[in-house]
């Protein structure tokens, strides 16, 4: 909360002018300033300055809730993915005003999801959306315009015209960042295209694939100096997210570790046991970033054709499995989960072992095109 912007603490325009003539542009600025430093910058008395600054102190300090208040509040406080069964183990969807990290390997659907999040979001609330903007980070130049408006026209045919599709386009801002410096900045000024966009969701696409680009962690200094910068954006996305009650949607890669995925105690929920001695694919970025998130969907693949979203962590929802499949609408569940019994169990959310297509063979017959491959838990 100190990273509030002092424009959103009531005070005076002209006084935010001023300040941030000194660089003092958020609550952390001015509150790490003694009261002399404030007089001299801000112009004002001593009084003046002492209730500015309780005033701002107040402003950023998180204001204190009830359960009964959230449980209350909790029907209006997710969105929906429609998917069905999806919804129903999050208790509602996506909840607003936490961070939701999607990860799995390259081609499992991850941008698809992130697409398709983006066309509900856009809806009347009448429809199950949020009837609001989005703010489409992309970092790995993953976006597909095209395929957007695919997903919508496929999957809502009789509401998207010709018009309303090129409206629902106009509402997603999309924002290129390649660098970690870019995307650092970007989420720093992010309150600005949030309130101007009108923004319901902000999805960030990939948020792995800058740092792993420009930090070698086999160097020395470059893990900490990692660590350091994906706590600033963790911190920065989670504010954002609680200050504007909208939900987060992050992306993320993976990683193979080498050692014997036995002695970790996970289950395997396909009773398909990892090699004794094998590597393991998990989730990138180490386990400290696992816990900066509070939702964690694990998308993975079942064979060439269909794959799975593992539910590895949430506040609300079991571990759990479901079958999908990408469509030319998007994301579509495979099986009906309505009335489906939990019986998985998992294993710590950053060492969830993810399943990894190796390997393809094609075979032509009869124009026909038969895919096998080779389905691995590394």
């Amino acid at each position: 909360m100190a990273s509030k912007k002092l424009r959103r603490t009531g005070l005076s325009v002209e006084l935010c002018d001023r300040l941030k003539r000194h660089q003092i542009e958020n609550c952390q600025d001015l509150l790490s300033l003694t009261p002399i430093e404030v007089m001299r910058l801000a112009g004002q008395s001593y009084q003046q300055v002492l209730v500015l600054l309780k005033s701002v102190s107040q402003s950023c300090a998180p204001s204190m809730t009830t359960a009964l208040e959230v449980w209350k509040q909790r029907a209006d406080l997710c969105f929906s993915t429609s998917l069905p069964g999806l919804d129903r183990l999050l208790q509602g969807g996506l909840s607003r005003g936490t961070l939701t990290e999607v990860t799995g390997p390259s081609g499992c659907g991850k941008s698809q999801m992130c697409m398709m999040l983006s066309v509900l979001a856009t809806l009347p609330k009448s429809m199950g959306g949020l009837d609001s903007g989005v703010i489409y980070i992309d970092t790995e130049s993953a976006f597909s315009a095209e395929r957007l408006l695919e997903i919508a026209q496929s999957r809502f045919p009789d509401y998207f015209s010709k018009e309303r599709v090129l409206e629902m386009a106009g509402r997603v801002h999309v924002f290129r960042e390649l660098t970690c410096q870019d995307l650092l900045n970007r989420l720093k000024r992010l309150d600005e295209d949030i309130i101007s966009s009108k923004a319901g969701l902000v999805i960030l696409d990939s948020v792995a694939s800058v740092v792993r680009k420009e930090y070698d962690t086999s160097l020395p200094g470059n893990l900490a100096h990692r660590s350091n910068l994906l706590g600033q954006e963790a911190a920065t996305l989670k504010y954002l997210a609680q200050a504007f009650r909208i939900p987060v949607v992050l992306t993320n890669q993976i990683t193979t570790h080498v050692g014997d995925g036995g002695e970790r105690g996970a289950v395997s929920f396909t009773g398909v046991p990892s090699e004794e001695g094998s590597g393991y694919v998990t989730a990138a970025l180490g386990n400290t970033w696992s816990h900066s998130v509070n939702t964690r969907l694990i998308f993975q693949y079942v064979d060439a054709r269909q794959r799975q979203i593992v539910i590895a962590k949430s506040p609300v929802a079991p571990f759990a499995v479901l079958n999908y499949s990408v469509q030319k609408e998007g994301i579509r569940l495979e099986g009906n989960y309505d009335n489906q019994e939990v019986a998985h169990q998992g294993t710590d959310p950053g060492l969830q072992p993810i399943r990894v297509w190796t390997g393809f063979n094609y075979n032509l017959m009869k124009d026909t095109c038969a895919a096998s491959g080779q389905l691995k838990l590394l």
